[in-house]
């Protein structure tokens, strides 16, 4: 809701139209509530997964059926913070990589949903790559610095050749900010593997999906999420990855 506000506030100021109103909604108010019945959630129901089962997915108020993607998110992301524990090193490290992994699936979730990256999570996670990596916590500067100008750069020049010959935007930039802020975290050298990877998951994806009916030709698709899922590839795997593409 707060992101849908800033998105209608933004539009109307470009389009010159009156705004419409603020929901009201920010990080703290108001409290958890079920949407339909507005009714307060006890915080003992807003228990990663054990809430959804206590509650057998439907509102304790109300009744209405409570969508199964809260307890699927809120597992993946327990297993993706379990899985960072286990390839990075107990410390701030760890601390950071789980961050950074969740704040990816939250990015890939938004755009899946929206087809749109906010600044206001891509922008910060550039800045904080940048910040870590001051004392060579992950890479050296150097390379956190040329890594996120040229993540921006790659995708901005893809996306202008692609206007340029067919005259169609390819991509948001959101997209662009989103590899500059993995740039910053792993540096320039990681990006053809990032852009590799994201580019052939999100391919057969897409090939699986207008196979299968699901998607219409010409219809977009995300990219956000793929360079996410690439990001936390490199987080994972990225040395025997380059072992790989160096072969």
């Amino acid at each position: 809701m707060m992101l849908n506000d800033e998105w209608n506030q933004a539009a109307a100021q470009q389009l010159k139209l009156d705004a419409p109103a603020p929901s009201g909604y920010t990080l703290s108010t108001p409290g958890s509530h079920c949407p339909s019945c507005k009714h307060s959630i006890a915080w003992y129901f807003n228990l990663p997964i054990v809430g959804w089962l206590l509650l057998r997915g439907r509102c304790a108020n109300c009744g209405t059926t409570i969508s199964k993607r809260y307890p699927a998110v809120e597992l993946i992301g327990g297993l993706m913070a379990a899985i960072t524990a286990y390839y990075v090193p107990a410390g701030l490290e760890a601390v950071f990589a789980i961050g950074l992994v969740l704040t990816l699936l939250t990015i890939a979730l938004i755009d899946w949903d929206t087809q749109l990256i906010p600044d206001n999570i891509a922008l910060p996670l550039l800045w904080l790559g940048l910040l870590i990596n001051i004392n060579g916590r992950f890479i050296p500067i150097e390379e956190a610095v040329i890594g996120a100008a040229a993540g921006y750069l790659m995708l901005w020049s893809c996306f202008k050749a692609f206007l340029l010959i067919t005259g169609k935007e390819g991509m948001g930039y959101g997209d662009f900010k989103l590899l500059a802020a993995l740039g910053a975290w792993f540096g320039w050298q990681a990006l053809p593997a990032m852009i590799l990877v994201a580019s052939v998951s999100g391919a057969c994806f897409g090939i699986g999906q207008r196979l299968s009916g699901k998607l219409a030709a010409q219809q977009a698709m995300p990219f956000g999420p793929w360079l996410a899922l690439a990001g936390i590839v490199q987080l994972w795997w990225g040395q025997p990855l380059s072992q790989l593409l160096s072969l």
